[in-house]
């Protein structure tokens, strides 16, 4: 079995800035019920995509966030973790 680890650290407990896409239009007044994550929508002729970007404060904050969205009925597209720094992180396989 291959394991993935970022940087040997566990992020768990530590604040990173991550991407989340989700199906349908999240209006950015919502921004402060979402963690402060800056919130922007693209419509094309199929759906409207919303992605939020932005600095979590721990994995706790990100599950409330994640929570929120489904709340809302919103399928995710996309959930990417890009960071302490806002810079995506490459993995190391052991």
């Amino acid at each position: 079995m291959v394991t993935s680890i970022l940087s040997g650290i566990n992020h768990f407990e530590m604040p990173g800035t991550y991407i989340i896409r989700v199906k349908g239009l999240v209006d950015p007044k919502w921004s402060d019920w979402l963690g402060g994550m800056t919130i922007t929508t693209r419509e094309n002729q199929d759906a409207c995509v919303t992605e939020l970007v932005g600095k979590v404060a721990d994995q706790a904050a990100l599950s409330g966030i994640l929570y929120t969205l489904y709340e809302m009925h919103l399928p995710l597209l996309l959930v990417e973790f890009l960071g302490d720094n806002g810079k995506q992180e490459e993995c190391r396989t052991l």
